[in-house]
């Protein structure tokens, strides 16, 4: 059901007991979810109360728009601040806001941190007038698939709301067709640090309003993925006045590149996704000083990017034919290559990639030539090559080797560096048939002077004495 009966419970406006149970507790996930509760079910909620989560489902709150709803007791307040509740959801409901703006204010004695609605109908008009000056625990609000009256023209509930929503720090209105933000609401929300807007129709015009001067101050986390966003240079002059934007997802938006684009992003930007964005060039300019620059699910064929605060590159699912130079990109620390076109990693650029600490190109044509698979076995030995390896690098080329793991291409020095192994035969064959036929140089005239020497002149006396000595 929805806040309304969590909180009945403790205003006595429910049964005590009930024929069915409709609530069930996961006391692992600490995650309590009922369905449909009505008066009559409602004791089933006793199971909740060990719970941190707790989900509604279903119901028709409606039949409770005219029940009196008067101010707690103490034992109620006492029950309410005895509970562990941290998030309630509220789904598949029609929410009447006059119900609604009667009980929110009681969440000021619960712990709930996290509001969120599910596919659900704001119906009517709510008296906001009794949340004036009243602040809630709660910090985080989400509305997915919902649909309700128009955001303009409730400024008078936004005024009454505005001590609890000051102090919000995360939004979300996901799915649920916003084609608009007005000025007015972002000023409301002073401390908010994340707002998601991913899935609805806002449109290239609609973010200048939207984030205005004074708006979101302290905005660091925006998505506007799944939009209409079409123009690169109109999102960049629309969210340039949040100066404190540190991470920004534009990702399944188709956007183009402007003929000539000057806007500077906020200096603040470090996270930026373009993936899903249908680029087939790399749009600029980029934020100056980002870390993390996701490129991935694009039509890119070439990626040439200087940025000297970069850390992490995605470019998966492209149809890069070569490694990104990453000379411009000094602190580099990881970068995805997986399915693109890539046939081979050059060993210059695998000396580069050595200094990464994460890097992976799995389902790529790769080409195990001798330097193609050496290469990426090279990279694997360093221990950078991540998610995939060996399993989903295969060869394509050349036949011999097609459809081989590349790990298991063999490249021994033998077989891909003969020349390294026969030229240093070569010229050790070549010294060795040198050495000796010094040897036998030397050798030959040795023997001629033993041979053919004259005798010396010792010898020559006792010759000449023998020849005049008369005989015996």
């Amino acid at each position: 059901m929805s806040v309304a009966v969590l909180l009945l419970l403790g205003l006595g406006l429910l049964g005590a007991e009930g024929r069915r149970n409709r609530c069930y507790f996961n006391r692992t996930q600490e995650h309590c979810v009922c369905y449909n509760l009505t008066e009559e079910t409602a004791g089933s909620l006793i199971q909740c109360l060990a719970a941190t989560v707790v989900e509604f489902r279903g119901g028709e709150l409606e039949k409770y728009i005219a029940f009196p709803i008067r101010d707690l007791d103490d034992s109620a307040i006492e029950t309410l601040g005895s509970l562990i509740i941290q998030k309630v959801i509220i789904a598949d409901v029609l929410v009447p806001e006059i119900l609604l703006a009667r009980v929110l204010r009681f969440f000021s004695y619960t712990h709930v941190k996290e509001l969120a609605f599910d596919s659900c109908v704001f119906q009517g008009t709510g008296d906001w007038h009794g949340m004036d000056g009243q602040s809630l625990p709660i910090l985080s609000l989400s509305f997915n698939n919902v649909t309700s009256a128009p955001l303009m023209g409730n400024e008078q509930a936004f005024s009454s709301l505005s001590m609890w929503l000051e102090m919000l720090q995360e939004l979300a209105v996901t799915s649920s067709s916003v084609t608009s933000l007005p000025c007015a609401i972002g000023k409301v929300f002073r401390a908010l640090h994340t707002l998601d807007l991913a899935q609805n129709s806002l449109g290239d015009g609609s973010l200048t309003p939207a984030f205005c001067q004074g708006a979101f101050p302290q905005l660091q986390v925006l998505s506007l993925q799944h939009n209409n966003l079409t123009s690169y240079h109109s999102v960049c002059e629309g969210v340039q006045l949040l100066q404190g934007l540190q991470n920004l997802n534009l990702s399944q938006n188709k956007l183009m590149a402007d003929p000539s684009s000057s806007c500077q992003w906020p200096a603040s930007l470090r996270v930026f996704n373009l993936s899903h964005t249908g680029l087939e060039v790399v749009l600029t300019p980029l934020p100056a000083n980002l870390e993390v620059l996701d490129m991935s699910h694009n039509h890119l064929r070439a990626v040439d990017i200087s940025l000297s605060s970069l850390k992490k590159l995605f470019l998966s699912q492209n149809l890069l034919q070569a490694v990104p130079s990453l000379r411009n990109c000094p602190v580099l620390d990881t970068l995805h290559l997986d399915n693109n076109s890539i046939a081979e990693l050059p060993l210059d650029e695998v000396t580069l990639l050595g200094r990464l600490q994460d890097v992976t190109a799995a389902n790529n044509p790769f080409n195990c030539s001798c330097s193609g698979a050496g290469g990426l076995q090279a990279l694997a030995a360093m221990g950078h090559l991540g998610q995939g390896w060996p399993q989903d690098y295969t060869c394509q080329s050349p036949p011999g080797y097609q459809g081989w793991r590349v790990v298991a291409v063999p490249v021994s020095v033998l077989r891909c560096h003969r020349a390294a192994v026969v030229a240093p035969l070569c010229v050790a064959l070549a010294l060795l048939g040198l050495a000796g036929a010094l040897c036998l140089l030397r050798a030959r005239p040795c023997h001629r002077v033993r041979c053919w020497s004259l005798p010396s002149s010792a010898s020559t006396q006792e010759l000449q004495g023998k020849a005049h000595r008369p005989p015996k």
